[in-house]
């Protein structure tokens, strides 16, 4: 069964930054005051964000340049431990509103707003990884994009 992660009961504001810190520190990570800066940024954005999106917002609030390089570092570490998604195509980041929950990625893209919606579907995904078994291949972390039109765009 299909289930987009866009509905309003999802933990935000400083339930989602407790989540993050939670899953971030059982990862043996350590919470620092820049990760959450970039968290909290990162979980503010309603589209996907770069790490130059993210490092302007945080140049502006701190008062200080924050560099790109910076960002895409702890972004690694966010991916790597389930506190972000990163959207290939586009080279963006969403905040995972579920950071104790581990799926494959299935997003989809609107090519016209730029809108991005995240469904996990774990009978797709399975059958993805699957298939890349049954070829011989060991898959990491499947993503799957589709890109086209929202709703509000079509």
């Amino acid at each position: 069964m299909a289930h987009a992660h866009h509905d309003h009961n999802e933990p935000q504001g400083d339930d989602l930054t407790k989540a993050a810190q939670a899953t971030l520190e059982k990862s043996g990570e350590q919470w620092t005051q820049m990760r959450a800066n970039v968290f909290a940024a990162l979980a503010g954005f309603a589209k996907p964000a770069s790490a130059y999106d993210i490092a302007e917002a945080l140049s502006k609030s701190e008062g200080r340049r924050v560099a790109a390089n910076s960002v895409y570092r702890i972004l690694d570490v966010f991916v790597a431990s389930n506190l972000a998604r990163k959207v290939e195509s586009s080279n963006a980041y969403v905040a995972n509103a579920h950071p104790d929950c581990l799926h494959d990625c299935i997003f989809l893209v609107c090519d016209s707003c730029g809108q991005t919606v995240h469904l996990d579907d774990d009978v797709v995904t399975n059958g993805v990884r699957n298939a890349a078994q049954a070829a011989g291949f060991s898959p990491v972390r499947p993503v799957i994009e589709v890109r086209g039109k929202c709703a509000d765009c079509d």
